[in-house]
Order: C-alpha cells, then structure tokens, then sequence
C-alpha cells in the first residue's frame, strides 16, 4: 500500500482506490458468472489450478419444438456455439460436463454428441441423478466418462412422438435411427453393439416399456461408463488430461507425444556418402486428389 502526504499536510492513500478497483473486478466478475449460470448453464473458472468450462445439461433437451415453459429444458442452439467457442478460445483448457437429464430430441442429442467427441480439448462428463435415452450417448462423447453411485442411466429403443404411419418406411426409418445410436455409443464406449441392443429390447426389467435400466455399478460393469466416481474425481481426472495434454516442459511436447517415425532411415555417414548413387529419372510428383 502507498501512502504519501499531500500540500496541505494531510495523508492521502492511494491504495484505497486500487483496493476498491479490484473489489469493483471481483463483483463485476462474479456477476457476470451468475448471468452465465442463469441463461446457459454453464460457467468457466479461471481462479482453479486450470481454466476449465462447466457446462450443465439438465432436464429435456429440447429440439426442433419448443417444449411447453414448465419444462425444464437444454437448448441446442444454446450449447452448440458454446462448444465451438471453447473448442477455439485458447485460455480455456478443458471442459466438464455434467448430466442430469431424462433425453429429449434424438437429433440435437446426437448433433451435442458429436460435437463434443470431436473436440480436441480434454473432455469428462459425470451423470449425476440420470443420464436416460439420449442422455447416454451424450454421456460417452466425452474423452472420459464418471457416473455417480445412485446414479441411473436408461437403455431403450427410439420413440416417435405425434402420428406414425404403420408402413415398412416407416419403421426402416426408425431402425436406421436407432443404428445411428447403437454406433456411436458402442464407438465411444466398451460396450459391443450386441450388448447394447440386447439390453435395448430388454422386456423384463420394465413394466411399460420395453429397455434396461442401468446404476452406476452397472453402467460401468457393463461398460458404457468408463468409472464410478463424484465431483471431485471429475476434476482431477479432467486436469490430468490437461498436464499430459500439454507435458510437463511447460507446453512443448515430451518424448513420449512426439510423434514416431514408421520406418526409420539410418542416417548416411561421411564415409558412406560416396557410395550412395544419385536417383535419376522422373521425381514421384503427388497426383491431384477430385473432391
């Protein structure tokens, strides 16, 4: 703090105004974290051991239809450009995920999915209450997955809402749906297409409906989860993928992420340069690739 007299003798500490500068920071910060939590559910923290953004889908994700206002809802259209914008800004390192969800549009569930998948920053999502339907692809996406103990996570076949026309197009459509998910799950997961769509039209573990209901223990056991674990665990499995990701030089890359020469050359030595022989002829030109 610095302090110093003025003319007329009286002290004048300049040390009030940068402490009222940083507390002015602190609440304009931690107001606008509120108005993020409040519109889109997610926040980004910049005051941990890593910059890392939480993003929260809850409820029904809501689609192409507006659901009714008593719904709680996640909305595609708000989660996407925020996937893309934590895929490019370069201060953040990492992204939570955690789900609370009971499914929703199959479509925006998916396109969530996929996006998240594609990401090249560390990713881990955590289930926490219910990760049903849609909510379990949406669940393995992530580069690691938790589910908390009591948590469940519901495995069933696709539903069409409104008027369905009992036509073999029709029901191929549907199948051709389930397919896209029954993919991408088993792709991000250990668990085999087989086993997925046996517990798909699991008929004896539902009394309307047609599925298997899963718990943390058995999400994992069965190998859609890839562990069981809370919050905490969440977060330091996400910073360890974020210290490997970026090694322990401060950035550059370790010896083991450099990338290995398929078939190494031994390197020519003076004394072998005479006997190596000049090429002639035409020079291997790459071909132009059609699009």
């Amino acid at each position: 703090m610095t302090a110093f007299h003025s003319k007329n003798g009286s002290l004048i500490n300049s040390g009030n105004d940068e402490r009222k500068e940083e507390e002015n920071e602190i609440s304009s910060r931690q107001s606008d974290e509120a108005d993020s939590i409040e519109k889109t559910a997610s926040v980004t923290k910049t005051n941990g051991k890593h910059i890392i953004h939480c993003l929260t889908i809850v409820g029904q994700i809501e689609g192409h239809y507006i659901l009714p206002p008593q719904n709680k809802t996640t909305k595609y259209e708000h989660v996407i450009p925020q996937l893309v914008a934590i895929e490019q800004d370069p201060e953040i390192e990492g992204l939570l995920i955690i789900l609370n969800t009971v499914g929703g549009d199959v479509e925006a569930g998916l396109a969530i999915a996929e996006l998240v998948s594609g990401m090249k920053k560390p990713t881990v999502s955590i289930v926490l209450g219910g990760g049903h339907s849609i909510g379990v692809p949406l669940a393995c996406s992530a580069k690691y997955s938790f589910i908390a103990p009591s948590a469940s996570m519901t495995v069933h076949p696709v539903r069409m809402n409104g008027l369905v026309l009992g036509v073999p197009q029709a029901l191929s459509y549907i199948d051709r749906m389930q397919s896209r998910i029954i993919r991408f799950v088993c792709e991000n997961s250990k668990m085999s297409p087989e086993r997925f769509r046996q517990l798909m039209m699991e008929t004896g573990e539902m009394v309307t409906d047609v599925g298997t209901v899963l718990d943390g223990e058995m999400a994992v056991k069965e190998g859609l989860i890839d562990g069981l674990g809370g919050l905490s665990d969440a977060i330091d499995m996400l910073y360890k993928m974020i210290e490997k990701a970026k090694g322990q030089d401060g950035g550059h890359k370790t010896n083991s992420e450099e990338p290995k020469d398929k078939n190494p050359q031994k390197p020519v030595q003076d004394s072998d340069k005479s006997k190596v022989k000049p090429q002639r002829g035409r020079q291997n030109r790459a071909k132009p690739t059609r699009e």
